[in-house]
């Protein structure tokens, strides 16, 4: 015996279908429907009918195994044996952050495929492990982001079992877990929240399509729905936090936030389970007031992504300035990021031809995820070029140690470490002609503005294009790809080792850099990490001292008690041997 309930004020008669019988719901006063049926139980199909048409998924659906469009199966979350009782993440001020794409993070494309990889993330060093959306969007492969069914893992990763064994494992092996969610919008293929209720309002709109409900007439369960999900991966699967997709278009005009609202949801939870639960937003707005405690005004969230930090290095290191990389390129802006986490802080933007951001104001380092590449800023170019496919050896080496010496919590993106050569396109999976057709035009659109030609776009639909995006892990047999690695190891190594740069203290940053010679010198108490993005050999000036090389990713050619001398793209990392 089950009782049926769902949340739909629109139509005026709804039913339940349950193992092919169709059973007639009963109304409640404010919009909710219920029907009690028996048998049914874990394991029974169903959907809902509204005003005879259907049947629909569950808008609040655990699992889709036939995907979007097909029926909705009950599901028992206690029937899993859970073996990880006695973890906790560790504290973000410790953390390294490692994002992965289920889809391409293996051949298989399965969580229990990606268990058999964990080991390799264990031994670089990772403390969290971070997930793209794996909630059932269109087709079979997908970025994610246009997730439908945002309560049931993606059915061709490995439903919802698949994906409580990989957080078991993870945990297992020392491993927290956080997922990428999406409530800004909700994909074009199989949404019928709208059939439902006011999930959407028509008073906004995003890039993505219609805006969700946070502010206007019965917000108040739309809320709840999004806040019911956020509980739910947290505590059914386990999960350590979350990483909320673009909340800067989340259109919210209510006194108290959904942000600020979902903030106190998490940390009650937190303390309900006994464990530690983060929030990460991502927001290009550079407002600090999301890391604010509600009693400043602010949202009390946990960290946010640094897309500035991003912008400066990426900009510094392969001279681009298309599109909002017309912001950056100076190393100035670098090293601007470096002390102050946005580079853009109530300061006019080219780009934006306003001013832009606000001062972070005393936050912490390690309120700012920092990282030389993602899936954002590698997907969303037109051939999906990672920075192994736009630089050098050496330049690679550079920027991965000035995001592992940087005082933010660094991130990595799936095969980073090694420097891997495989592209990560965008692909989609859509069936219906018409979308694919639509979404494979306005990729070509999209890019039109930076000169490419149509021909030259890849296909989002094409499965070529998804294979193309899945790792290669037999490049780690390579050489070039095992030397990337170890450096990637020991800079990780060295940051555990040296309080230095674990410290977060942006306070204690110190910079000095020459444009016309293109380098760069960051000090953090005793430690200094020396940097040429020049492309020719360079001396650069250092503090008068006895100093120490720890690492370095070419031979340094000079050390003095004042200078030191690198090669072109030459990096190295230094320490005083005088307390």
């Amino acid at each position: 015996m089950h009782t049926f309930r769902v949340w739909a004020p629109i139509p005026g008669k709804v039913a339940v279908v349950v193992n092919g019988q169709r059973h007639l719901m009963t109304r409640r006063a404010d919009g909710w429907w219920e029907a009690t049926v028996a048998p049914a139980g874990p394991g029974s199909d169903y959907g809902f009918v509204l005003d005879d048409e259907g049947p629909f998924p569950d808008p609040r659906s655990p699992w889709q195994p036939r995907g979007v469009h097909g029926l909705s199966r009950l599901l028992d979350h206690d029937a899993f044996a859970w073996s990880d009782a006695g973890f906790r993440a560790r504290p973000l001020a410790e953390a390294v952050v490692y994002e992965l794409h289920i889809g391409t993070f293996t051949p298989e494309g399965t969580f229990d495929a990606a268990i058999a990889r964990l080991d390799h993330l264990v031994e670089l060093g990772i403390t969290h492990v971070e997930l793209m959306p794996v909630n059932e969007f269109n087709g079979d492969h997908g970025w994610g982001y246009d997730g439908v069914d945002l309560f049931a893992p993606h059915h061709a990763y490995g439903g919802p079992d698949g994906l409580k064994r990989l957080v078991n494992a993870c945990h297992a092996r020392g491993l927290a877990v956080l997922l990428d969610v999406v409530y800004n919008h909700l994909g074009p293929a199989g949404n019928y929240l709208g059939r439902f209720a006011p999930y959407f309002t028509p008073r906004y709109h995003t890039p993505w399509g219609p805006a969700v409900n946070f502010d206007g007439a019965d917000s108040d369960e739309v809320r709840a729905f999004f806040g019911d999900n956020a509980r739910q991966w947290l505590r059914d699967y386990h999960f350590d936090g979350l990483r909320l997709d673009a909340v800067h278009a989340f259109l919210d005009t209510r006194a108290v936030p959904f942000l600020e609202e979902l903030g106190g949801a998490v940390r009650r939870l937190a303390a309900e389970l006994g464990r530690p639960l983060v929030l990460i937003p991502e927001s290009d707005l550079n407002d600090p007031r999301l890391l604010w405690p509600p009693e400043r005004g602010g949202f009390g969230l946990d960290a946010q992504w640094s897309d500035d930090f991003h912008h400066a290095l990426h900009a510094a290191l392969t001279g681009e300035r298309a599109g909002y990389y017309a912001d950056f390129g100076p190393l100035a802006d670098l090293a601007r990021a470096l002390v102050n986490a946005y580079v853009y802080d109530d300061r006019y933007s080219i780009h934006r031809r306003r001013r832009h951001g606000r001062p972070h104001d005393g936050l912490s380092g390690h309120r700012f995820l920092g990282y030389a590449q993602n899936h954002d800023q590698i997907g969303n170019r037109a051939r999906g070029e990672r920075l192994s496919q736009l630089v050098g050896p050496g330049r690679l080496k550079l920027a991965a140690a000035l995001v592992f010496t940087a005082p933010f919590v660094p991130l990595l993106f799936q095969g980073e470490e090694w420097g891997a050569r495989t592209p990560f396109l965008y692909f989609t999976a859509h069936p219906e002609p018409d979308l694919a057709r639509a979404v494979r035009e306005g990729r070509r659109r999209e890019f039109a503005a930076f000169g490419w030609k149509p021909e030259d776009i890849p296909d989002p639909q094409d499965p070529g294009t998804f294979a193309r995006s899945k790792l290669d892990w037999s490049e780690l047999a390579q050489p070039s790809h095992a030397a990337l690695l170890d450096w990637h190891r020991r800079l990780i190594q060295l940051r555990r080792r040296e309080p230095d740069l674990a410290d977060g203290r942006l306070d204690r940053v110190r910079t000095r850099f020459d444009e016309a010679r293109r380098w760069l010198v960051v000090e953090r108490g005793r430690m200094v990490v020396a940097c040429n993005f020049g492309d020719r050999l360079c001396a650069l000036p250092l503090p008068a001292d006895r100093w120490e090389v720890l690492l370095t990713s070419a031979p340094v050619t000079v050390l003095n008690p004042d200078s030191l001398t690198l090669p072109e793209a030459g990096v190295a990392v230094l320490r005083r041997e005088n307390a």
